[in-house]
């Protein structure tokens, strides 16, 4: 009974630290890579509206708005990864 109830509040604690997506952020150098800073910037745009949606309908979403929020923070990051990549791969006077 007891390794339950911990396991029950484990499970808990990590849905609880999941379901708090961090908003994306915009850390993509429009002038080095304006195409992946436009997609950054949608992402965050989508990510804001996400977030009324959930308010406007009191958090009856299934979870489903929280999971593309999350998504959505993931490909924030991909794209950043993605600029980093690129930068690596250009010669040092094209920086």
């Amino acid at each position: 009974m007891r390794k339950r109830i911990v396991w029950l509040l484990s499970a808990l604690l990590l849905c609880g630290a999941l379901s708090l997506a961090q908003a994306p952020v915009l850390n993509i150098d429009p002038k080095g890579h304006p195409e992946l800073a436009d997609a950054q910037k949608a992402i965050v745009d989508a990510f804001e509206k996400i977030e009324i949606a959930q308010k406007a309908n009191k958090d009856k979403l299934g979870g489903h708005a929280e999971s593309a929020k999350q998504l959505l923070t993931r490909a924030s990051q991909e794209l950043k990864l993605a600029q980093e990549t690129a930068d690596k791969k250009l010669p040092a006077e094209k920086r």
